[in-house]
């Protein structure tokens, strides 16, 4: 390959490997398997390294996980929650361990391995033994602060049995059990299915709504630490006394002082993994001392003193019948193989992905090939690649749909998805409307997950207006419905009045929350509130030029986009007139500068740090919002005031080096008192 053909492969690598990167951290999905990403990852390494030229901060070889919760304040992490290099045969760990042990000059060296949980990650920080804060990976340099949710894990201690500070890192999970019973009320809710455990997990670490984490299952267990080491010299000893303090540790955890051992280990407990009933997809093995976990170090991405060993999904061959593509929420359209019945790990499989339109062409995959299927992480079934050499002639491309096949509106290409451009598709439907009621959009009580899908199926609501006509009469028949079959629930003393009075106040919220709530695609709370900022009303924004509009902070030429083909769209203009004509008020916080005019946020960007003890941060942002402030998550040239509570970080130094404006808590309050 030449230059130019090489810096061509980059864009697509970096492209095709920050969509995996998202799909995995915010969304709890797979595009590809774990040993094609990283033979990807290890491609563009390569081309990297050939042309320094070219490098990028933002390259997928430097970065970690996804973004960061809409909805979830959010903090840097002491230390970094790096990723774990992968190795896929045992030969490669034997590799691993002798040339770790030529870094230490040959010294003793311990090894430890315990499991791979599929899970999702957490870092829980005590001090003087109580918990104060649990945080997510989020991009591995900062996480959002779940700590809400973490108080109903109730393998969590909230208080350790000793009063140290300390700071540790583990999975959060639900067991399988736990996620069929799941599943089984999310399809008798008529909402979509989770697509594994950890999919699972992620959706109810995400909810605002902590009773699901409690009524999920969701357990913790303990597999780093961060920050501390309880004055031990190594990970076996102090994976012990973390044990001993009321921290949930596995018991399937083994030291081993020769590599042959080691590696015997691995092999076995290939045949117990299965019989856990929670996902294990491998073994993580580490160097047990901590002074030569110091002296191996890391680099940008991982820790040079752990590896993680993957166990090789089981692989089969059968034939592609079909190819349906599914709807899914946010209306990205996934394309769903029917096969010939085949057996993997124990199940009978007749449907697996085949990720996204790129794959199947990357792959050229085929109409009535012959195809290579495994379970990935052996839950989600996937189809690998085609049997090239079985092929006899009568195979067909697969053709990406040009209709949305669930509304027929028109579908658009970004990146490697295709989208329904329409977001009242009745495929989207449900989980649009239980966004759009949700807190930090129309924030509409009464109406959670299930009462909303009641009113769906009934044909109550299939447009965001309809909510609006709803009267007490048409709520009351429906408090003896039954929301699911296990267990039965009803929407008991959940009382219509409550409900419609809500709706009606919703009405108020201006078009700051209906942006963030219609599910414009790339526009959340932020954007939403820079839009409805700028104009004064919805027909004003929908009649603003793509490059107009481009032009304001936190938007750019992607965003911009969006919002033009969204109100050029007759869904998206008709829903905003529909929405108009039910009495939405839709002005923006332009049309009421003046009423704004002596407060001394006014058009001031504010960026909030730290721990805020006299504040609630949620509740704080929507007041500086609503005294005309621009409320940020990053310090930058642009920013009017930094607000530092304890334990502000990196955000904080920053504004210092730039010279912003900080003010601490009791400042803040002598502001808000002159108002």
């Amino acid at each position: 390959m030449g230059r130019d053909a090489d810096i061509v492969r980059i864009t697509e690598l970096r492209s095709l490997l920050m969509a995996a990167n998202a799909a995995y951290y915010d969304d709890a999905d797979s595009l590809m398997a774990d040993r094609e990403y990283d033979e990807q990852m290890g491609e563009l390494s390569a081309l990297e390294a050939r042309y320094p030229e070219l490098a990028d901060g933002h390259s997928p070889t430097r970065t970690i996980g996804g973004t960061l919760l809409q909805g979830f304040a959010s903090i840097d992490h002491d230390v970094p929650m790096q990723s774990i290099d992968n190795t896929y045969t045992l030969d490669d760990v034997r590799t691993w361990a002798n040339r770790i042990g030529a870094a230490l000059d040959g010294a003793p060296m311990t090894l430890f391995a315990d499991p791979k949980i599929d899970g999702v990650a957490l870092s829980l920080h005590y001090e003087a033994g109580q918990l104060v804060r649990a945080v997510t990976r989020g991009d591995g340099q900062r996480g959002d602060i779940v700590t809400a949710q973490a108080r109903r894990i109730a393998s969590i201690p909230m208080t350790l049995r000793e009063p140290v500070s300390i700071e540790v890192r583990g999975e959060a999970i639900i067991d399988n059990a736990t996620f069929e019973r799941v599943n089984a009320d999310r399809q008798a809710a008529g909402l979509d299915l989770f697509k594994n455990a950890r999919n699972t997990t992620a959706g109810t670490l995400k909810s605002l709504d902590t009773n699901l984490v409690a009524e999920r299952g969701v357990r913790f267990v303990m597999h780093g630490r961060g920050a501390g080491d309880l004055g031990v010299g190594g990970w076996a000893a102090f994976a012990e006394a973390c044990e001993a303090l009321g921290l949930p540790v596995s018991d399937l955890g083994r030291s081993f002082d020769s590599i042959d051992a080691l590696l015997a280990w691995l092999d076995a407990f290939a045949q117990t993994r299965s019989s856990l009933g929670y996902g294990v997809d491998g073994m993580v093995v580490r160097v047990n001392d901590f002074s030569q976990q110091a002296v191996l170090g890391s680099t940008s991405k991982a820790p040079r003193w752990c590896v993680a060993y993957k166990y090789p999904a089981e692989q089969q061959q059968t034939e592609l019948l079909s190819v349906a593509w599914q709807v899914g929420r946010n209306g990205t359209l996934t394309p769903r193989a029917t096969l010939k019945p085949v057996n993997i790990a124990g199940t009978t499989v007749q449907h697996a992905t085949l990720h996204n339109i790129e794959e199947i062409r990357r792959k050229d995959i085929r109409i009535s090939d012959r195809v290579f299927v495994e379970k990935a992480g052996e839950i989600i079934p996937q189809v690998l690649g085609p049997v090239v050499e079985s092929r006899v002639g009568d195979e067909t491309p697969i053709e990406p749909p040009v209709a949305c096949p669930a509304c027929g509106s028109d579908v658009e290409p970004e990146g490697p998805k295709l989208y329904c451009v329409n977001p009242e598709c009745p495929a989207q439907l449900l989980e649009g409307i239980i966004w759009f009621v949700g807190r930090g959009q129309m924030n509409i009580d009464g109406l959670g997950d299930r009462v909303v899908a009641l009113l769906v199926n009934e044909g109550l609501v299939s447009h965001f207006a309809d909510l609006y006509a709803l009267r007490e009469e048409d709520l009351e028949p429906l408090m003896l419905v039954p929301l699911s079959k296990s267990p039965p629930k009803r929407l008991g003393d959940r009382r219509a009045a409550t409900i419609v009075a809500s709706i009606e106040v919703s009405k108020q919220r201006g078009l700051a929350a209906v942006l963030a709530g219609v599910g414009i695609r790339h526009v959340g709370r932020t954007v939403a509130r820079t839009l409805a900022g700028a104009y004064a009303n919805w027909r004003a924004l929908a009649e603003a030029s793509e490059e107009e509009v481009a032009q304001l902070n936190d938007v750019g030429d992607v965003i911009a986009r969006s919002v033009a083909g969204f109100f050029a769209s007759d869904s998206g203009s008709t829903m905003f007139k529909a929405l108009e004509a039910a009495g939405v008020d839709l002005t923006g916080s332009s049309a009421v500068e003046g009423e704004l005019a002596n407060s001394p946020f006014a058009g001031k960007r504010v960026v909030l740090t730290g721990t805020l003890e006299q504040f609630d941060r949620r509740g704080l942002t929507e007041q500086l919002e609503a005294l005309g402030a621009t409320v940020s998550s990053s310090v930058s040239a642009k920013t009017d005031v930094v607000i530092a509570g304890a334990k502000a970080g990196s955000k904080l130094a920053k504004a210092r080096t730039l010279g912003i404006e900080v003010w601490d808590e009791a400042a803040l309050a002598e502001q808000l008192a002159r108002i």
